[in-house]
Order: structure tokens, then C-alpha cells, then sequence
């Protein structure tokens, strides 16, 4: 770290450390005069999360962070369907990231059931990022939570057999209003060996939109809507389908060069953490928390539609308004 810091050929350093340490990694680098771009999440404390935004601030420096998921194929055509009323004004959804947790198949699971790791601070970031992208900032959230499991026993080959203490809670529900109205319920857990839930949900006046796995770049879309009898598939619009790692540091790089924010910025990762926090907080507490900070939704990348995906979705579209005016006929 200290030779790559003391390089001054290097302008962006990309933290993948374990999560405590993605403050003071970043910290490091912003004080060595870089750019930083930080695995999730942001930092494991919202004091943390605000210095860092203070110190690139002082030193005009661009944060960008993970998860950059929401820039694939997947959530950029949702984004597109959603901003084109495909199904009229979203009103709810639902968030549900269901897993036994990591001892499975890590190596080294331990830090995942310490503070800043477990489901929420682990893998809400891609789930919590992708509705901010979708529907805007949340406003205030409530949750309960708690632990299955005092310790857990690691099945992975390296440590086979150890066991290790759980520090943090491993299932959370929560229930999030964001500042437009739509009400999320969100579970994140590592204590459930099987779930049938799907992972996002919206639900609109006109219909429900069926989204992968936040986790990942691509994934089916499916889409109900009023007037019709059953789900139907939406093409994907966009590039970057297939496991696209490092996106977000790209679009950063050129953000820098086109002296605007990243999509993937400091201030939407900063937002989530915040609102992962107050999650922790509201069920400790018992009580609903305001959200006090706010980031506008990431402006969607410019698009690339392919001619037949574009005419699958003006074929669905026409197709949709027929069963309309024959179900109104009727």
C-alpha cells in the first residue's frame, strides 16, 4: 500500500481491502493526493463515510464506490422502463436477500460476521443502490433484526470445522420510505438455507416489474401489467450484460476527464450507508429514523439499445395497449 500511495504516476487507487479498513485505506489515499474508488461499503460508520467525503472535498479529489451493478444491462433497462411509466407511478416494492452466509464457500468468512460486515452491510449495498437508482433518496426507515446463530462453524476447505463468534445481527427487516412516496420492505439475512422470495419487486399503478439479482450486471426482466394474463420477458436495452467488475472505476476515470460527478459517487455510496446505519439503529432503538442526507438518482449511461431489442420492446408496448382497449371494451 505504501509504495503504491508514494507512486505518483498513479492518479486512482481502487480499495479492496475488508471493510473497517476501507476508511482509513481511503483516507490514506485521498491525503496522497489520488482519486479513490472503494469497494463497499462506503465505510463501517457514518462519521468515517463524512470525513472521507470532507477530505476529497478539501483536496478536489473524486470518491467513487461500489457496487456499480446498477450501471449493467439489467438496472438500466429497468430504469428506462420505470422513467417511460411502463408501469404507471411505482407505489411499493419489495427487497429479499435470503443465504446461509459465507462459511460455505470463503476461505476466511470471520469478518463478514463482525461490525461492518453481515447481510445488510455485506450485500444490502447492491440492493439498497439499485432502488436509490430506481426510485430516488429515502427519507426514513424502521427495522427489526437479531441472530440466529451465537457462533458459526466454517465447512469451507482452509479452516474446516473452526467456529467463530457472531458479533452482529444476521437478519434484518426493514421497511423504508423513500422521499417519493413508495414504501420498500426489505430482508436481509445469512440464516435461511432456502427461500423461493424473488430478489426486487416493483409495484406500480399499471403494473409490477420482476428484477434480478442486484448482484450482478444481467438477469431476466419480467413484467405484469394491467389488461394482460401473464408475465412477459423484456429484452435488455443496454451493454454490459455479462459480469462487468470494474465499471463503476471506468465511468469514474472519464467523470474525472469530463469534471462531473461519477454515477457510482461518493455521495450515493455515503446515502446507503446512512441509511444501513439508521437500519441498524431503528431496531436497536425501536423507533422510526429520519435519513438526513440525500442524493439525487444517478443520471441513466447513454444508451446503445440494439434494433431488436428495441423493436421486441415497441412490439410489447403496442401489444399491451391492444389488451388494454380490449379488456376496457369488455
Amino acid at each position: 500500500m505504501e509504495k503504491l500511495l508514494s507512486d505518483k504516476e498513479i492518479k486512482v487507487a481502487v480499495n479492496l481491502t475488508v471493510p473497517h479498513a476501507h476508511a482509513k485505506v481511503s483516507l490514506a489515499a485521498l491525503s496522497a493526493g489520488k482519486h479513490v474508488y472503494s469497494e463497499k461499503p462506503f465505510a463501517v460508520s457514518c462519521e468515517d463515510g463524512k470525513k472521507i467525503l470532507a477530505t476529497a472535498k478539501s483536496k478536489d479529489l473524486t470518491v467513487g464506490n461500489a457496487p456499480d451493478t446498477f450501471l449493467g444491462s439489467a438496472l438500466q433497462t429497468v430504469r428506462k422502463l420505470i422513467d417511460e411509466g411502463w408501469i404507471g407511478d411505482p407505489h411499493s416494492a419489495t427487497a429479499f436477500m435470503m443465504s446461509p452466509g459465507h462459511e460455505h464457500w470463503h476461505p476466511d468468512p470471520e469478518f463478514f460476521y463482525q461490525t461492518g460486515g453481515g447481510p445488510l452491510f455485506d450485500m444490502g449495498p447492491y440492493y439498497l443502490t439499485a432502488l436509490v437508482h430506481l426510485l430516488g433518496p429515502v427519507e426514513r426507515v424502521c427495522s427489526f433484526h437479531r441472530k440466529a446463530f451465537d457462533n458459526r462453524t466454517i465447512i469451507s476447505e482452509k479452516k474446516f470445522g473452526q467456529q467463530f463468534p457472531v458479533e452482529i445481527s444476521t437478519h434484518l427487516t426493514g421497511l423504508l420510505e423513500f422521499k417519493c412516496g413508495v414504501v420498500v420492505t426489505v430482508i436481509f439475512s445469512f440464516d435461511v438455507w432456502a427461500s423461493t422470495l424473488p430478489n426486487l419487486q416493483i409495484f406500480g399503478s399499471e403494473g409490477t416489474l420482476q428484477i434480478p439479482d442486484p448482484n450482478g450486471f444481467g438477469g431476466m426482466i419480467k413484467i405484469f401489467r394491467g389488461g394482460t394474463l401473464t408475465w412477459s420477458d423484456i429484452p435488455l436495452l443496454h451493454g454490459n450484460s455479462q459480469d462487468s467488475r470494474g465499471l463503476g472505476v471506468v465511468e469514474m476515470v472519464e467523470s474525472i476527464s469530463d469534471k462531473r460527478e461519477p454515477r457510482a459517487s461518493g455521495r450515493l455510496a455515503y446515502h446507503v450507508l446512512e441509511v444501513m446505519q439508521a437500519l441498524v439503529n431503528a431496531g436497536q432503538q425501536r423507533r422510526y429514523i429520519n435519513i438526513e442526507s440525500s442524493v439525487e438518482r444517478p443520471d441513466p449511461l447513454p444508451t446503445q439499445y440494439s434494433m431488436q431489442g428495441l423493436d421486441a420492446l415497441g412490439t410489447m408496448k403496442l401489444r399491451y395497449q391492444q389488451a388494454r382497449q380490449s379488456a376496457a371494451k369488455t
